[in-house]
């Protein structure tokens, strides 16, 4: 009896350990961090959202048109750097990824998906961004748990743990087509 006692003791204390090895091993993110969108370095303030399945971006004159027999998404953004805090404002351009149903108490809303990628502590993330005029809100990047899946751990009673800074030789994380 004894020594069932002790071995289970022992057993406890190694998954322990090893629990504690692989937390340590990953990066722990707080419910709001910086996120610095590639290739244009804009920093911007992220909100880390398990409730929502995609990330979104803050997205104006959104319009899609059609470039060489494939579907496009013109839109402008216009956001605050954190890091200078100057506005980058630009038009661009991508392909359509796929388009998005959302529905709430407003009834339905079609939404463009684009793949974007975006810098969170020393890597890089390709990842589906729904765009939406985000103006109302108080963060214009919103990461879902498409995203969370990849980064690590959540750590909802904190902000501002991780700093973005992927250099030109920073590991990416490729976006893998599941949808």
């Amino acid at each position: 009896m004894v020594h069932g006692a002790l071995a289970y003791l022992i057993g406890i204390a190694l998954f322990a350990m090893s629990v504690s090895a692989v937390q340590a091993e990953e990066k722990v993110f707080g419910w709001v961090e910086k996120a610095t969108l590639k290739p244009w370095g804009i920093e911007v303030k992220a909100k880390l959202d398990s409730g929502a399945l995609t990330s979104s971006l803050d997205a104006r004159d959104i319009e899609l048109f059609e470039k060489d027999g494939e579907d496009w998404v013109r839109f402008r953004l216009k956001l605050e750097n954190q890091a200078s805090g100057e506005t980058f404002s630009d038009t661009l351009e991508r392909p359509l990824y796929r388009e998005l149903t959302v529905r709430g108490a407003g009834g339905r809303d079609e939404r463009p998906v684009v793949l974007l990628k975006v810098c969170m502590g020393n890597t890089i993330y390709e990842e589906q961004f729904s765009l939406r005029d985000r103006g109302e809100m108080n963060y214009p990047l919103l990461l879902g748990r498409r995203t969370l899946s990849h980064l690590g751990l959540l750590d909802v009673r904190r902000t501002f743990m991780q700093t973005p800074d992927c250099e030109k030789d920073a590991p990416l994380v490729a976006h893998e087509s599941k949808d």
